[in-house]
């Protein structure tokens, strides 16, 4: 008796023990699903998310913000460009800027050549013109001596991000808008007029060559000017060499005549017809062709301003008073007792090269003066080109005899 209760005892007390154990199990179940519950994971990511589209949305609008002020920075910087007189685009304009900040040093001083070559190439740039300004065309020519650089606009492939291409040219002398017509007389004219009043019996011709509206006229002109001055100063000159041409050995004679539609005419006197033969010796003459003598830098003047004035204009696309002749100044130093010729100065403002798309507008009349003036054009170059391979040692024939032009300037390839 006293044994089985002992062990009943024991089984009791041991239960307890073992419920106890159970609701201990029970209260950490318990608690461990309340902390899950406290602590919701989906709730993380909703704040994560949130916070997410709070960035994106502040990031979107601070381009938005960049994007307004650099539209307003656009369209001012487009009013200072039009008050300066450069429209077009904003964006190729700042590229060209930035472009000619980078590389201003490379441009040399004009004055560094050594010696006027043979054949001297000179390039000058004139402003943008009103018509252009009224295209909102920009200017996209830099001249940084002794080479001209000419920007072409581009898109990349995207087809909005904008760059510049660029293309140069080498030339002996090449001037800015900003050089004045003195500058472009003392580089390219001013050597050649020591030349011709050596008395050795040097020629020397200046051509004004480039499409119409470029300016050759007005180059041309202030050149006339300057020669005038000059050339009566040097033959004025007491301590020049005996040998060389002065006022008391030799006259200035004066020729002015154009080539218009295959017609010669004397520009100072009454735009007479002339014609153009070859004589026994091959030389060419233009007969019926009148000199006049200038005594002073002022005759000589009112002589070159009287034959400029009968020049043959007419109004093209590209510029209203359109030079359509070849415009050949001869100023001649001839030898006061037996008229022999003692040097020679060619002033040749060319008639301007046009496009094809320049002459959609033109009647039959301006085409067929345009297709001539390209004919000349092109038989000059040829020339020219010959004469400098000759001058390399090339020994080509030069074909002056493709157009009247080259038939009378042959002196001055031969």
């Amino acid at each position: 008796m006293n044994t089985r209760a002992s062990k009943n005892n024991r089984r009791k007390s041991a239960i307890p023990t073992m419920t106890g154990r159970g609701k201990s199990r029970s209260n950490t179940s318990n608690s461990r699903r309340s902390s899950v519950s406290t602590q919701n994971p989906q709730l993380g990511k909703v704040d994560q998310t949130r916070a997410f589209m709070e960035k994106k949305e502040a990031e979107r609008e601070e381009r938005r913000r960049a994007m307004r002020e650099r539209k307003e920075e656009r369209a001012q910087e487009e009013q200072r460009n039009i008050a300066a007189g450069c429209p077009g685009d904003v964006d190729f304009i700042g590229l060209v800027r930035k472009w000619r900040e980078e590389h201003q040093g490379i441009a040399r001083d004009h004055s560094s050549k050594a010696e006027h070559p043979r054949i001297s190439i000179c390039v000058r740039k004139r402003p943008v013109s009103d018509k252009e300004r009224e295209q909102n065309d920009h200017d996209s020519v830099t001249c940084l001596h002794p080479t001209a650089w000419v920007h072409n606009a581009k898109f990349r492939v995207d087809g909005i991000t904008k760059y510049l291409d660029h293309s140069s040219f080498a030339f002996d002398h090449a001037f800015d808008e900003n050089i004045s017509t003195t500058d472009v007389y003392r580089y390219s004219t001013m050597p050649l007029i020591d030349f011709v009043c050596s008395g050795t019996g040097g020629r020397a011709t200046v051509f004004a060559y480039g499409q119409t509206g470029s300016g050759k006229t007005y180059t041309m002109e202030g050149i006339q000017e300057l020669v005038a001055e000059d050339l009566f100063l040097l033959l004025s000159d007491e301590d020049a060499d005996p040998k060389s041409c002065s006022m008391e050995n030799t006259s200035v004679t004066v020729a002015f005549f154009e080539i218009y539609g295959g017609y010669i005419q004397d520009l100072l006197n009454e735009r007479n017809r002339l014609k153009l033969l070859e004589d026994g010796k091959g030389e060419i003459v233009v007969t019926g062709l009148e000199e006049f003598e200038a005594h002073d830098p002022m005759q000589l003047l009112d002589l070159l301003e009287s034959g400029n004035s009968q020049r043959t204009t007419h109004a093209t696309e590209k510029n209203d008073t359109s030079s359509r002749s070849h415009a050949i100044c001869q100023i001649h130093l001839r030898d006061k007792k037996t008229s022999r010729l003692r040097g020679k100065l060619s002033l040749v403002d060319l008639a301007g090269s046009e496009r094809g798309s320049d002459t959609k507008s033109h009647n039959s009349t301006r085409r067929t003066e345009s297709a001539e003036i390209n004919t000349s054009l092109l038989a000059l170059k040829e020339c020219v080109r010959a004469l400098d391979t000759n001058k390399n040692g090339g020994g080509n024939h030069v074909p002056y005899r493709a157009s009247n032009l080259t038939k009378i300037l042959k002196d001055c390839f031969t």
